[in-house]
């Protein structure tokens, strides 16, 4: 029986084409489709996980958003507002992306502060060069968790989210680990 709910709001950023509405149908619909949709906007999907214990549970409403750089700065304001937590995406086969996403981490912190956040080197399972050294370079400096994943077979998908989902309880709901 549950006993806590919580609802948190966690925001999808990186690049276009990175991976980001992929690894969300991952989590949401245990699924995976090769087509390539550009998402025009904002979506929204929740998905209800069971964290710490089986005694709390958390909804998580994850908002996807368009990744041109132009389309950012015109809803940044709206899109980030009132976030716990973003999970930040980068393509593995696209080290450009592993760069872009420091203006992406601005765009949130300008927004909402230092929320948590949790980076996914998406595409892992297409040959890559990037190695974890390279992600710490780039990402040790916001005192994060960073992973590999793979919207296509499931690798780190759910544990991204649970990762993100623990740090937002310690963040906003510390009381809760006691």
């Amino acid at each position: 029986m549950i006993d806590r709910k919580l609802k948190v709001k966690i925001c999808m950023v990186g690049d276009s084409a990175v991976g980001k509405t992929s690894l969300i149908k991952k989590f949401v619909l245990d699924m995976f489709d090769d087509s390539y949709i550009t998402t025009i906007g904002t979506k929204i999907t929740k998905r209800t996980i069971n964290i710490l214990d089986e005694k709390t549970s958390m909804d998580i409403m994850i908002w996807d958003i368009m990744g041109q750089a132009s389309f950012r700065s015109l809803l940044q304001d709206a899109y980030f507002y009132g976030a716990h937590g973003v999970l930040a995406v980068i393509d593995s086969t696209r080290p450009d992306t592993l760069e872009g996403i420091h203006e992406w981490v601005q765009s949130v912190r300008h927004v909402v502060g230092d929320v948590p956040m949790v980076f996914v080197s998406n595409k892992c399972d297409l040959k890559h060069s990037m190695t974890m050294e390279m992600l710490g370079k780039e990402l040790d400096m916001y005192k994060c968790r960073y992973m590999f994943g793979s919207a296509k077979t499931g690798e780190n998908v759910s544990e991204a989210f649970k990762l993100l989902g623990e740090a937002v309880i310690d963040r906003y709901f510390p009381e809760m680990k006691s």
